[in-house]
């Protein structure tokens, strides 16, 4: 039957993805919040898309996060944003900052977007931001070599 062929093959792509990214070895709460991670990625890839980073940043700031958020809460936004990201295409330094600050507000985490610029070849300059909580980098790799522009807290 046509069907049950299109059903196997598409099992077999799921498979093949969840495979790539070493999904099968998760468990089903990091299940869950790799999904979660995945819709709040594509819906501020969306928002950016159709939207300003003000709006959108305006969007995530109304939420309360005033608290400090614990390493172990660092590390699992990281890790649920990047592998989303990796998913989503087009999902930028900016997105990915935007969708951790998101997640980190709705847990009452406090945090902020840094964003700076460094010189390229010529006189080509690259935009790039950063996820800051506290004193540390939760997404968007080292600083060095970028000249800080501004910070947005939530």
């Amino acid at each position: 039957d046509m069907r049950q062929i299109k059903d196997l093959k598409r099992m077999e792509r799921i498979r093949r993805i969840a495979t790539r990214f070493r999904i099968r070895s998760l468990s089903g709460r990091e299940m869950l919040f790799l999904a979660h991670c995945l819709a709040v990625v594509s819906v501020v890839r969306l928002a950016l898309t159709l939207s300003s980073y003000n709006r959108v940043r305006g969007l995530i700031t109304r939420l309360d996060a005033r608290r400090d958020a614990g390493i172990a809460d660092l590390r699992r936004v990281a890790w649920g944003v990047a592998a989303a990201a990796r998913l989503v295409p087009g999902a930028s330094c900016l997105t990915q900052a935007l969708a951790g600050q998101y997640l980190l507000a709705r847990q009452g985490n406090a945090s902020k977007i840094s964003i700076g610029i460094e010189r390229g070849t010529g006189s080509e300059l690259r935009a790039h931001a950063w996820l800051m909580s506290g004193n540390h980098i939760v997404l968007g790799g080292s600083i060095n070599g970028f000249t800080h522009l501004v910070d947005h807290g939530c």
